[in-house]
């Protein structure tokens, strides 16, 4: 500007300027200023503007529209929209340049990303402004709860005090708020020992209860963590996790050594070597986790004739029978046990009675209760604690004889490693114990009775007399089994149109336990359980006598079935259902008698929709069941488009056709499935057929919209006039007011008569007539002298120039939109001009040669 400024002091001394350059030059230089367009600024919870303080759910779907760019150019230049971002970023919007509606095109995740940096710009073709925004990415609740540092292995000392904390689990969800806050609880909390804290995840003994090593010696605890629940694509959703903890109990020395295979007998025979063994005792630490060594002494009793190993209990006579002085030697001995740091604790006693004899003839020989036996029977459950003692059978074994001839081995004959017997060696008598060595080999379901035979035989004798005797044990049955099912998962199919109470699936477990124990009932749960029911003996699966199925609703259940035996043990399957679609629709229009407007060359479209579920049978294809005359039109059978034939290119050759001069035609048109059986729809489709108009824009085409509805185009059309009235009444009220307040005599302004145009009213009523033309194309023929104010994206940038003040009379009123723009051509291809103001300020001369066709030039033309 400073330059036109100069420019003008320097032509102060120029006597001929001519105001017709002056205008030119100031013409160019408006026409040159461009001002860069700017971002409507709609505050932080608007939907549309410069995208500014733009929050989103992460659970946003792809493809949503979530907001709409709107900004404007002062000189009301159209403008365009675009979205850009850094270097190494992901593009997670789209935009419409146009209208500037952004979508999402990418999932969102808070967890990975919980803001998005976008640069947004708007461009008038001459300038482009960039801003720089940040939008947040607000947390939904999907993700679940995670165990952390697992497996959970603890160890924990029997003798730990109830109500102690043991362990501490900890889980974490990566969600905010509710949704990321975890409680703990335990499945089972009847059924074990143990008690969570819902908050800590601190893991205690319960209160008043006690650990055993000696009674279990591992204890499984399944701990459930589960979050607060939130919103995630508009529904609540609660998600969990579980774990297992594994708690190993440690054995404490709280047990007192023991003696087994008591009493103990032995012989000293007259030929007995002096330092010969004579028996051996065995004793056990009770604590069997972690088992002291035993040492073992003589208390009194032996008078010098015998010694024991203090480590292994064996008993030895240290002098020659001939110089023992007692036939019967009465031994006390003395079981302590030595801990880890050498000291002495617990201990235990027992007596062992030592003969003095000196024959052999006499084999081993076993007693029960009653005198000499040969067959010991006993009834236990299986699967007993391995070392436990079978108390039931009372056997003794004993050989007469004295010395070496009254030793003798003892050892069982049968199914190896499940039990051993003690003493292995005896001398002259002893109580025979046998032990349990293989738990999981004593099965009832694997066999019902164990036989064995229980052999004693002499070692050092030539005449190696020996002895049998029949070992019998019948085993009683336990609950050691779970119901398995034949199979982890049962899909089955089912039609849509089975009655209720029909057969789906039959599902089998089987338990081997015998009685009771062998016995499953059957049961289902899950949220896709409600329209099924099982037989509890049976295991089928049916619907419920109510039960109505619909493909098109539902296709896909999902539930578990449970079986379970009558202690309580059980085992899961899942259940997989679908609902088979059947053809059960018929395709549907939207109306059953329809009204189109084809434009020749263009095509119309009907639609209908098959409500079943699956391919074919929702399938559509369409045809024309009847036309008159039938060769006038085609039709998609897929997509349901109505054309004409290629050889009708106009009005006139449908004239030729046919006399239905108002050129309506009804058509009986078919939607008709592919199913089977296949059902089928018909519809009665007018279609009225027209020339395209020569005249296109927003009047052309809301008439063309309106044409069936009068009452719409006739509130439409007053209100255009209303406004008209309105502007007109404000104007000529601003330079009422001016005037009267000037005190300048106006100059007096030559009136120019305009030549008289027809009312626009006349043109309204004419159309609302419904005077149907010769021509179809003649109906959307009007002066575009009309424009649409509508902006439906707040993008177009409409201002209307003010008036401007240095006229003196107020101008001509502006016709609604016009923008003040004057008309190069009337009638049909109106080109609009713009600046308005030199269209009225300016000299005839100028408009003459400028702006022929300006009205108030060809009124004075014509004057």
């Amino acid at each position: 500007m400073e330059e036109v400024g100069s420019f003008f002091s320097g032509m102060k001394h120029v006597r001929h300027f001519t105001p017709s350059l002056f205008l030119s030059l100031v013409h160019v230089c408006l026409v040159q200023a461009n001002y860069a367009p700017y971002f409507f600024d709609n505050g932080a919870r608007s939907t549309n503007g410069n995208m500014a303080l733009l929050s989103l759910s992460e659970d946003t779907p792809v493809g949503t529209h979530v907001y709409t760019l709107n900004g404007t150019d002062p000189e009301g230049d159209p403008v365009t929209y675009d979205l850009t971002y850094e270097a190494g970023s992901r593009r997670y919007f789209s935009v419409d340049k146009n209208l500037g509606n952004v979508t999402l095109i990418q999932e969102l995740d808070r967890e990975k990303e919980d803001e998005i940096e976008v640069i947004v710009s708007i461009s008038d073709g001459l300038s482009t402004v960039s801003e720089k925004v940040r939008i947040l990415v607000m947390d939904a609740n999907d993700e679940s709860p995670e165990f952390i540092n697992t497996p959970y292995i603890v160890e924990v000392p029997e003798n730990t005090p109830s109500s102690s904390s043991i362990f501490k689990i900890e889980a974490i969800d990566k969600d905010t708020g509710s949704g990321g806050s975890i409680t703990y609880f335990l499945q089972n909390i009847h059924a074990n020992k143990f008690t969570i804290d819902r908050h800590s995840g601190v893991l205690r003994i319960k209160t008043g209860v006690t650990l055993d090593y000696e009674k279990s010696r591992t204890h499984f605890v399944v701990v459930v963590a589960k979050d607060g629940g939130g919103k995630l694509r508009g529904d609540n959703k609660v998600f969990s996790a579980t774990t297992t903890v594994t708690i190993n109990v440690e054995d404490v020395q709280d047990t007192p050594p023991m003696f087994i295979g008591t009493p103990y007998y032995g012989y000293v025979y007259e030929d007995t070597l002096a330092g010969s063994e004579v028996l051996t005792v065995v004793a056990l630490d009770g604590d069997r986790g972690k088992p002291n060594s035993i040492h073992y002494c003589i208390v009194n009793g032996s008078e010098g004739s015998f010694e024991i190993s203090n480590t292994t209990g064996a008993i030895s006579v240290i002098k020659s029978p001939n110089q023992l002085k007692k036939e019967v030697y009465e031994l006390k001995v003395k079981a302590s046990e030595i801990s880890q740091e050498g000291d002495t604790s617990d201990h235990v006693f027992a007596m062992v009675v030592i003969r003095v004899v000196d024959l052999n003839n006499h084999p081993p020989t076993f007693y029960g209760e009653n005198g000499p036996q040969n067959r010991f029977e006993l009834t236990m459950y299986e699967h007993p604690p391995e070392g436990e003692i079978l108390r039931g059978l009372k056997i003794t074994v004993n050989d007469s004889d004295q010395g070496a001839n009254a030793k003798f081995n003892l050892r069982l004959v049968g199914p190896g490693g499940i039990f051993r017997v003690v003493p292995q060696t005896v001398l002259n008598e002893a109580q025979v114990t046998i032990i349990v060595e293989n738990s999981a080999a004593i099965d009832y379901e694997s066999s019902k009775v164990l036989t064995f035979k229980l052999l004693a035989i002499e070692v050092n004798t030539p005449e190696k007399f020996s002895s049998t005797a029949d070992v019998v044990i019948h085993l009683l049955d336990t609950n050691d089994n779970v119901p398995k099912f034949s199979s982890d998962y049962y899909i089955a199919r089912i039609p849509e149109n089975s009655p209720g109470g029909s057969n789906v699936v039959a599902v089998t477990a089987t338990d081997p336990d015998s009685g009771l124990w062998g016995e499953i009932k059957y049961s289902i749960y899950g949220t896709g359980a409600d329209l099924f029911l099982i037989h509890p003996s049976t295991g089928i699966i049916y619907t419920q006598p109510w039960a109505v199925l619909d493909a098109e609703v539902n296709s896909k259940y999902n539930f578990y079935v449970k079986a379970e035996d009558t202690d309580g043990k059980y085992s899961l399957a899942e259940v997989f259902i679908t609902v088979l679609d059947v053809n059960d629709h018929s395709p549907e229009f939207n109306e059953n008698i329809q009204e189109k407007t084809m434009i020749i060359g263009s095509p119309v479209k009907i639609e209908a929709i098959d409500q079943d579920a699956e391919e074919p049978n929702n399938i559509v294809d369409y045809s024309i069941m009847q036309a008159d005359p039938a060769n006038v039109f085609d039709i998609d059978q897929s997509t349901g488009e109505i054309k004409l034939k290629s050889y009708i290119r106009s009005l006139d050759i449908i004239h030729n056709i046919t006399k239905n001069k108002d050129c309506i035609w009804s058509l009986v048109v078919q939607a008709k499935d592919r199913g089977s059986p296949s059902f089928s729809t018909t519809a009665v489709l007018k279609i009225d057929i027209t020339e395209e108009t020569l005249h296109k824009g927003p009047m052309a085409a809301f008439l063309m919209q309106t044409k069936d509805n009068p009452m719409k185009a006739l509130g439409v059309l007053a209100g255009v006039m209303g406004i008209m009235v309105l502007i007109t009444i404000m104007i000529s009220t601003a330079m009422f007011w001016r005037n009267k307040r000037s005190n300048k005599v106006m100059p007096v302004r030559r009136i120019i008569k305009k030549r008289q145009m027809p009312p626009s009213r006349t043109v309204r009523m004419e159309w609302l007539k419904f005077k149907r033309p010769s021509n179809a194309a003649e109906k959307f023929v009007i002066e575009e002298e009309v424009k649409s104010l509508h902006n439906e994206n707040s993008n177009n940038n409409i201002q209307v120039v003010p008036v401007p003040p240095a006229s003196p009379l107020p101008p001509p009123p502006p016709r609604p939109g016009s923008q003040e723009r004057c008309p190069r051509v009337a009638g049909a291809n109106c080109v609009w001009l713009p600046h308005s103001q030199a269209c009225n300020q300016a000299t005839e001369e100028q408009m003459s040669r400028q702006h022929p066709q300006c009205p108030r030039v060809r009124a004075q033309n014509e004057i």
